[in-house]
């Protein structure tokens, strides 16, 4: 096993740079890079990420067609001195050559430089690790609620298949998976969060304002308080496809011979169910966890943290994303990566904690 997690973690970084290299040579073609943003900013044009995705700045839409045509290589240049042009140029770095950029980026990301916001005056691991709490919450808390909802329900629909409480539970999780996750967050809102019905959760932040005077237990309280609503709505629409599959696996299971088999030796039903069934239905379920846990954890929550007002780490990707903030697209892409390759791997190991039998080492490569 040690061969091939030593073998797993020497491709990780072939794997990064393939993934930076391609990602680099993207964004970097494609229209409205940080110089063009901080020439919309000085021209009055600029609209912020968030006003776009709610329809905001529709009144600016099209002054810059309209002006003349320029010399310049950067729309909505015009006007502009060339020299403030070649100024921001050299103060986003883009005065070099491409080549340049991209070996200085991935050497400064081979010590974790992940440099500074070319928007926001400050150092990406100093972002990052502001907005890790408000993800680090939802991505925790949810994936574990579906998981401890998920697999337990799964298990009961597998073993009373066909039965009234088979065909209901399917009805659930039907219309839960069929309910957009922002559509049901907003009815929780209405509902629960001061619209036009109850007040009894809160609606925005992570924490109250008057936290710190709080004593401990209700600091906690406050805590799961202010996430019961994001969560419930990500839960909705994260828990039917899991339970699903655990459904369908545990079936799968417990229709073969080896079950058959094990029932005709007299051994109990619970015996068969989780010293066996259990060991090889959940192997399929581990195998999608890397990608559910960084799904949730990073890029599932984006509407929750808008509409919830939750400042976390998709709302800071997305952002990035719109304004071309490069050290910010990079370094979080970086993160997130990296940190996806590291669960894959967590994954591969809690094959062999499930079931020893498997050897990874033994496997052709």
């Amino acid at each position: 096993m040690t061969a091939y997690i030593i073998r797993r973690l020497m491709l990780v970084f072939p794997t990064l740079i393939g993934i930076m290299t391609v990602n680099f040579i993207i964004i970097q073609i494609a229209p409205g890079g940080p110089v063009e943003q901080m020439i919309a900013k000085l021209q009055g044009d600029a609209v912020s990420a968030t006003e776009r995705l709610s329809g905001g700045g529709e009144d600016i839409k099209g002054q810059t067609s309209a002006t003349s045509e320029s010399s310049s290589k950067y729309r909505g240049a015009q006007g502009l001195a060339p020299e403030l042009v070649e100024e921001i140029e050299r103060m986003y770095g883009f005065d070099k050559p491409l080549y340049e950029r991209f070996f200085k980026m991935m050497s400064d990301y081979a010590t974790f430089n992940f440099g500074d916001s070319f928007f926001r005056d400050q150092k990406v691991v100093d972002l990052v690790l502001e907005k890790m709490p408000v993800s680090i919450s939802l991505g925790i808390w949810s994936t574990l609620a579906v998981y401890l909802i998920s697999i337990p329900l799964g298990i009961r629909k597998a073993l009373r298949n066909g039965s009234r409480f088979d065909v209901w539970s399917s009805t659930v999780v039907i219309l839960g998976n069929a309910i957009p996750t922002f559509l049901f967050a907003i009815l929780l809102i209405v509902l629960f969060a001061g619209g036009s019905y109850f007040s009894w959760f809160p609606l925005r932040g992570l924490l109250s304002d008057n936290i710190s005077s709080l004593p401990w237990q209700q600091q906690v309280l406050d805590y799961f308080w202010h996430l019961v609503l994001p969560i419930s709505a990500i839960l909705v629409g994260s828990f039917a496809s899991l339970t699903m599959l655990t459904k369908n696996s545990f079936l799968d299971e417990i229709n073969k011979q080896y079950v058959i088999t094990a029932r005709a030796k007299g051994i109990t039903e619970s015996r068969i169910l989780y010293k066996h069934v259990f060991r090889n239905a959940m192997l399929i379920i581990i195998a999608g966890f890397p990608a559910a846990f960084i799904g949730m954890f990073f890029t599932g929550s984006l509407l929750i943290e808008i509409i919830f007002s939750l400042d976390g780490l998709g709302l800071l990707g997305f952002e990035s994303a719109i304004q071309r903030d490069y050290p910010v697209m990079f370094g979080t892409l970086f993160i997130f990566t990296l940190l996806g390759l590291v669960v894959g791997i967590i994954s591969d190991l809690m094959y062999t904690v499930i079931d020893p039998r498997i050897d990874f080492e033994t496997r052709e490569t």
